[in-house]
């Protein structure tokens, strides 16, 4: 069945069982527009924390808070009726603990109606996906390139290359074994990112990772050319709607300056226009 002819939106489980299938479809949204938008055609939506740096001009993850995933939470749920909704856990809500990330997924997916969280970290964070997951909390995982630890990391580098790569490797199979449904490979070398989806028996989700992937995501605003203060490598846009806006914008000003609008046609008579017999 393709996306477009889907009746209700799947859930974590049917996610997983598109393991090897057909590749799984996703972007991010943050409004209420964008994920009418995208419904029809994806698989599942993310409410990522990238809500910070692409919506309230943040220079990280890492000054999200779980008010401001739950206010774009509710108003992308308000958009969606045929993909599955998965929001971010963002930084400080789950690390100290599985009590913690407990706490902080169920009123996630309690306030926003989601269906699964997504936390980032592999083997560290495999105790705590499994508490999330016997106690009710699917987990979406997200190991390589993880943005909420760029301090650690030392930027927003690729991970996984040479030695590091059997580390990259323990982590998808820990986060498997942990009861996470999916995992996103974020940044990872194409080869490696090959292996781990041969080897896990988990849909794998890339961005800048491989084809190979059992799926694909992106942010919604660096696709649509929206978001253009840099652009990743492994961004594909689709539309330059930034350069389309700005030009608008700038048309619509030059208009106003010189009262060419708002034109006769904008405007309304002192009396209401009398209807025609028959109209």
């Amino acid at each position: 069945m393709s996306a477009t002819a889907r009746k209700k939106a799947p859930m974590p489980a049917d996610i997983r069982a598109q393991k090897g299938g057909r590749p799984l479809v996703s972007l991010t949204a943050y409004t209420t527009p964008m994920a009418q938008m995208m419904d029809a055609h994806c698989d599942f939506v993310l409410v990522g924390d990238s809500v910070g740096m692409v919506l309230h001009g943040l220079p990280s993850t890492l000054e999200v808070t779980m008010d401001m995933m739950i206010l774009h939470g509710r108003a992308v749920a308000r958009g969606l009726s045929s993909a599955m909704m998965v929001i971010d856990m963002p930084f400080g809500s789950y690390e100290e603990s599985p009590q913690q990330a407990f706490a902080s997924a169920a009123r996630l997916m309690r306030e926003t109606g989601a269906g699964a969280v997504k936390l980032e970290g592999g083997q560290h964070m495999a105790p705590t996906i499994e508490f999330l997951v016997q106690r009710g909390i699917p987990v979406m995982a997200h190991i390589g390139l993880t943005p909420q630890s760029i301090n650690t990391l030392g930027g927003y580098t690729v991970q996984g290359r040479g030695e590091q790569a059997d580390l990259i490797m323990a982590d998808a199979r820990a986060v498997a074994a942990a009861g996470a449904f999916a995992v996103v490979l974020e940044k990872v070398p194409q080869t490696l990112a090959d292996r781990i989806t041969a080897d896990v028996a988990i849909p794998t989700i890339g961005i800048g990772a491989s084809a190979g992937c059992d799926g694909q995501i992106l942010v919604v605003d660096d696709m649509l050319g929206l978001f253009t203060a840099f652009r990743a490598k492994f961004v594909k846009r689709y539309a330059t709607l930034g350069e389309a806006g700005a030009a608008a914008i700038a048309a619509y000003a030059e208009d106003v300056r010189a009262r060419r609008f708002p034109g006769p046609e904008h405007v309304f008579a002192d009396e209401q226009p009398e209807k025609r017999a028959g109209s």
